[in-house]
């Protein structure tokens, strides 16, 4: 009887209480795919521009090209209903000349094609201005004229109309504090009728407005730990439970493959050991590293931190699983890896249309007539340090900030202390095999090649003292006792003696410095236009950031472009700038 009746018992409460209350429903997947640091890579990457990486057993691996990237973002995408594309930052302001003379946009019209929904702001989305990137990056606003300046017809025939996405920084803001884009992004994902929200928040390196590329004296980075938690505690008030940054800012570890992590380091993993446990997935770029990561929060709890190199070369895929009662990431559950564009798979015909239509448009860009010259420019120098090709550099930034407001001088790093020069190439006479050249032409690619890096020309305030300094640093002492020379070239209404004879430190008189024939005075100011680059110090001229009052003004190759179309026939001047006593 009593087991009948236990029997029966079990029966009716299994009768009143239906069979799907015993079993807890199975949480919710979400895929978060990233890449960051494209730099406008369309075409898959030369060896030199990282066109290889380590793959898992050590083993070369050709990787890069969009549209290669297409095809593997298909498959690992494929049959994924909450699957989340996004990029980490630095999509545009590449090198690629294809990209750079089209102000960009070709890159835009590829990620909107590979369906990228939102970016955070990596320093190399504000290479020109805020307003580049808001409101004509995001909004397709143009500039300049249309068709040659901004604008252009992309492959589809129609006019450029901005991303189809949009950016994200919870860390850089304007002169009045407020952020220059939203601070984060929210994202539904749906599961058996019910909807999930998941944060996204932006973070951008720190050194952003005061970086040789991103030069913005009126932009400010806030700490970005208490920016990240500031942002979260809002997405946190606003019902969202499961929050991911996705921040532009890196680090490395000792690991030679893309899918491991070895004793990580950086800002990154920094910021992932001290940002609130409410974050439950960091995505990092900026330093073109590969690691596949997992760091307690403050709480002791593993969250993944990934980063996914650069110019297209890997794909980062975090898997998390959401509690479908609240919406919490179920952290013991995530998973994270990350994937090589490798080239050993069929090309997206519809992104390699794309890509080679810019290609073309490139190629009839490189050819377009700039200027004439009747002699040759080249970086060979004299035995006082003297080149025609960086005295015509340092005429250019004078000219540039002049543009803009008053300059007394320009300045460039012909052969800097330490570093790379921006004065890349000769400007030669006899034609090239290139198409469209002649003797005496010079194409828009010819003057891309030789001058510039992608740097703003800066005009800043020095004192003559401080102007003195800065020149007395051409000549460095080295650990092994010798004296490195680091000339700097100077534009044309400047002439200056130096005495090799003297100790390092005084080789110049400023008396013997004339400016339009006035000798140099120490306490009065002047207006010095050069790159960014030398004017923080990375030149390796370290009395340059005296400086004060700086003004941004044109960058590199376009200003050059704009130089030589203005003066339309050059001649090299005579190296008669610099002269050494004795």
């Amino acid at each position: 009887m009593r087991r009948t009746a236990a029997v029966l018992s079990a029966a009716l409460i299994a009768g009143l209480v239906p069979a799907a209350a015993h079993a807890a429903p199975p949480p919710v997947p979400v895929q978060l795919v990233s890449i960051t640091d494209f730099h406008g890579y369309l075409r898959p990457p030369t060896p030199a521009d990282g066109g290889t990486i380590a793959g898992p057993d050590g083993a070369t691996q050709v990787v890069g090209g969009a549209a290669y990237l297409a095809t593997h973002l298909n498959e690992i995408r494929a049959g994924k209903k909450n699957s989340i594309f996004f990029t980490d930052g630095d999509n545009f302001s590449g090198w690629p000349f294809e990209v750079d003379v089209h102000a960009d946009e070709p890159t835009i019209e590829v990620l909107n094609a590979l369906g990228v929904e939102f970016s955070s702001v990596g320093n190399h989305e504000l290479d020109v201005s805020r307003s580049f990137l808001v409101d004509h990056m995001e909004k397709g606003k143009c500039f300049g004229k249309v068709g040659v300046d901004s604008c252009f017809t992309d492959s589809t025939g129609r006019r450029f109309h901005g991303a189809d996405f949009d950016f994200q920084s919870a860390n850089i803001v304007d002169a009045k504090g407020k952020t220059i884009v939203a601070p984060y992004t929210i994202r539904m994902v749906k599961d058996r009728g019910r909807t999930y929200p998941i944060g996204f928040i932006g973070l951008t390196v720190p050194d952003t407005p005061v970086g040789s590329t991103s030069y913005q004296p009126d932009l400010k980075a806030l700490d970005q730990v208490e920016s990240a938690n500031r942002a979260a505690a809002e997405l946190t008030k606003r019902g969202v439970k499961a929050i991911v940054l996705n921040m532009h800012d890196g680090g490395t570890d000792a690991s030679a493959t893309y899918d491991n992590c070895v004793n990580p380091t950086g800002p990154a993993f920094d910021v992932a050991r001290q940002v609130t446990p409410d974050i439950d997935a960091i995505v990092t770029g900026h330093w073109h590293a590969a690691f596949n990561c997992s760091i307690p929060d403050p709480a002791g709890n593993p969250r993944p931190v990934v980063e996914a190199a650069n110019h297209g070369r890997l794909i980062s895929e975090i898997n998390l699983q959401l509690d479908p009662r609240s919406g919490e990431v179920l952290r013991d559950k995530t998973t994270s890896v990350n994937h090589a564009v490798t080239r050993d798979v069929t090309p997206d015909p519809k992104i390699q249309k794309i890509v080679d239509y810019w290609a073309a448009a490139g190629d009839r860009k490189y050819a377009e007539p700039v200027a004439t010259i009747t002699g040759d420019f080249t970086r060979t120098p004299n035995a006082v340090g003297e080149s025609t090709m960086a005295d015509l550099g340092a005429d250019v930034h004078l000219w540039t900030a002049r543009q803009n407001g008053p300059a007394d001088l320009g300045v460039i790093a012909a052969k800097p202390a330490t570093g790379s020069t921006a004065v890349r190439g000769d400007l030669l006479v006899a034609a090239s095999n290139k198409p469209g050249d002649a003797n005496g032409r010079v194409l828009l690619g010819e003057s891309w090649d030789a001058y510039g890096y992608g740097n703003p020309v800066l005009t800043v305030s020095l004192t003559g003292a401080q102007l003195d300094a800065v020149l007395e640093q051409q000549w460095q002492p080295q650990a092994n006792g010798t004296v490195k020379f680091a000339p700097l070239a100077l534009s044309s209404n400047v002439k200056y003696a130096f005495d090799a004879s003297r100790p390092v430190g005084d080789r110049i008189d400023p008396a013997d410095v004339k400016l339009d024939g006035v000798a140099l005075d120490p306490v009065k100011t002047y207006r010095v236009a050069a790159l960014a680059y030398t004017v923080i110090g990375a030149d390796g001229y370290s009395a340059f950031k005296a400086y004060t009052n700086p003004v941004r003004n044109n960058t590199d190759h376009e200003t050059f472009a704009s130089y030589l179309r203005t003066h339309k026939t050059l001649t090299p001047a005579p190296l008669d700038r610099v002269t050494q006593k004795g």
